[in-house]
């Protein structure tokens, strides 16, 4: 049986622990993982980089690569080193950089091509997958938001980047990308047209999930793939989504990508709530609603990466 292929889009943690829990049903499933990622990036050490170096910002990049890091011990201690930051003041030097940020960075420098920049990094680690940027260029995440001054809760005003929508206080009405139409990653497209499932979130919607729809090729791509498409659902809201419920996070995706169609959406039993109108919202895009306890046993809104493989595996080994 050949192996299925699986794209998963987002950034930074939430599509790391969708990448984890890919790895973890490896056990039942044959998986060819491709992970497809943000590039809009401007806060921290990828903000540094990218406002001083050019380029992509490598953070969310980088993150993506450890998730698929391979287990031998020697790649493990790879993987630990590209996570490792230099303490001190961020003022100093290399001071609050991510080791694996500047070595993405002088490889794309090197290699002139960030996709064969992240092959030869997924090379250095060992990577059970392969790691893609939606767009070769970076982006510009904006948003309208309303009630930034809580003074003024009904005056609606443009947040610019990605840092500052994620830590808004507002409510986020709109958001848009520039340039408004990046070139997609041809091979991510390609990945997309050849995929047996497309996965969408868990991840910071505004920033890390929603972007994706947002680049002309790639949805395009993602509207005509024969794949079957499956949503997870986040744990708990986000600064930047607070106010929107579990179902409006839905209701988000047919906005920005009104002829998206969606097969299952996974979501935690506990942190869902009432699942009748998440399963209103799941119906609307054509999906069925799945429940299943798939967050760590702290009481902390992260995801378990074996629990959420237990979700997943018969729902993606369905029909095969």
């Amino acid at each position: 049986m050949t192996a299925m292929s699986v794209v998963a889009f987002g950034g930074g943690h939430g599509l790391s622990a969708s990448l984890r829990a890919l790895r973890h049903c490896a056990g039942e499933l044959e998986l060819d993982i491709t992970a497809v990622v943000t590039v809009g990036d401007d806060g921290g050490s990828s903000g540094r980089l990218r406002a001083e170096r050019g380029g992509l910002p490598p953070g969310d990049l980088r993150q993506a690569l450890v998730a698929l890091a391979g287990d031998h011990p020697a790649t493990r201690r790879s993987a630990g080193l590209f996570q490792h930051r230099f303490a001190g003041d961020p003022r100093d030097g290399l001071a609050g950089h991510a080791v694996g940020n500047l070595v993405l960075c002088g490889l794309m420098e090197q290699l002139g091509d960030p996709v064969a920049a992240l092959a030869h990094a997924g090379a250095m680690l060992g990577a059970v997958g392969r790691v893609l940027p939606m767009s070769a260029e970076p982006v510009d995440i904006e948003a309208q938001v309303r009630g930034v001054d809580p003074t003024r809760p009904d005056e609606v005003r443009t947040v610019r980047g990605q840092h500052q929508v994620a830590v808004t206080t507002g409510t986020v009405e709109a958001l848009r990308i520039t340039p408004d139409a990046p070139v997609a990653c041809a091979e991510a497209v390609a990945a997309v047209g050849g995929a047996d499932w497309l996965i969408f979130g868990p991840g910071s919607w505004y920033t890390s999930v929603l972007p994706h729809l947002l680049v002309p090729g790639l949805a395009e791509a993602i509207v005509a793939s024969p794949a079957r498409r499956l949503v997870t659902l986040n744990l708990a809201a986000e600064q930047e989504t607070l106010g929107l419920s579990v179902a409006d996070h839905l209701a988000a995706l047919r906005w920005y990508l009104p002829q998206l169609t969606v097969d299952y959406v996974v979501a935690d039993s506990k942190a869902v709530g009432d699942p009748e109108p998440v399963g209103r919202a799941a119906e609307s895009l054509g999906a069925r609603l799945v429940l299943a306890p798939v967050a760590v046993d702290d009481g902390t809104p992260r995801h378990d990466p074996a629990a959420l493989a237990a979700a997943l595996v018969p729902v993606l080994g369905a029909d095969r």
